[in-house]
């Protein structure tokens, strides 16, 4: 009994610790990847504006190929609305919007995350002339979490990073085939 009473109150240490912790760590979170590509700027931009040609790199999107998908209005416009719905909890459902476009430069994505949890995170790819056969694409998300949930902040660049990283990888290995 005394064991189990020990084992009680070191898990009750650990979560106590744990959500004190999370009083102190920031609440909003920005994770940034970039690569180069080589292929020009205006064909970089010309592929990765679709959202539709995420399928093809983005890592979260490939995780669950049997997910549930909606697309409303003309993709790769302002407005464009893309819709996913999986069995997956690590994969979930949600959607993203396009919210801006800056012709050969810039695409900004709302994402509102419906499961496994709510939320809102804003993502933006960019793509920049370094010369007239090389680009280099820039993928960040940002957004807020809520407390105590917000203590998963110390570990979002490592965790989105690597998926970002990954992602824009086989992005390089399409474009440049």
């Amino acid at each position: 009994m005394k064991i189990l009473k020990k084992i009680l109150f070191v898990i009750v240490g650990i979560i106590v610790l744990a959500l004190v912790v999370a009083l102190f760590v920031s609440k909003e979170y920005s994770v940034r990847r970039e690569i180069t590509i080589d292929k020009p700027s205006h064909e970089v931009y010309g592929y990765v504006k679709f959202i539709k040609n995420q399928e093809h790199y983005n890592k979260w999107v490939m995780m669950d190929p049997n997910m549930k998908k909606e697309y409303k209005g003309t993709d790769g416009t302002v407005g464009f609305v893309y819709a996913w719905d999986s069995q997956k909890d690590d994969v979930g459902k949600g959607e993203e919007e396009i919210k801006m476009l800056d012709e050969n430069r810039k695409i900004n994505l709302e994402v509102r995350f419906i499961k496994p949890f709510e939320g809102i995170a804003v993502t933006e790819m960019t793509t920049e002339a370094i010369s007239p056969t090389q680009t280099r694409v820039s993928w960040g998300m940002s957004g807020e979490s809520a407390y105590p949930m917000n203590l998963m902040n110390t570990v979002m660049d490592g965790m989105l990073g690597a998926d970002l990283q990954e992602s824009l990888q086989t992005l390089k290995g399409i474009l440049e085939k």
